[in-house]
């Protein structure tokens, strides 16, 4: 089964295009470093939780918009030796490709499938 790994970030609701902008140049690479699929959700239909939620999470401020993301991996390997492969390019280099958003306040981890229904 795939490995994923999992995103959840506030970006400024400003910041959209350059946030676009830097997703497609990351999103690329991880493309060519063997993710299968890299997904970039911006927030539409969000509640506001009583106890938790997205907002909460990443400590969003009343200007910025949730981002949920995520990035499928044909395995752990790949991810791996793509994540390695990642971190040395330099297309990714902060000073190249700046996060338009607070990076601290990002939530990631990977995760291994263990429910798949397709249709």
């Amino acid at each position: 089964m795939h490995y994923i790994d999992g995103f959840v970030l506030a970006v400024p609701t400003a910041n959209k295009q350059a946030f676009l902008d830097h997703a497609n140049t990351g999103d690329s690479v991880f493309l060519e470093f063997g993710a299968l699929r890299v997904l970039e959700c911006w927030a539409d239909d969000v509640p506001h939780g009583q106890v938790t939620d997205f907002f909460r999470a990443v400590q969003a401020q009343p200007d910025e918009t949730v981002v949920f993301s995520w990035i499928e991996w044909p395995d752990k390997a790949t991810r791996d030796a793509g994540m390695a492969k990642m971190m040395e390019d330099p297309r990714l280099d902060p000073k190249v490709n700046p996060m338009p958003f607070d990076g601290k306040r990002m939530i990631y981890g990977g995760f291994v499938p263990v429910v798949e229904q397709v249709r």
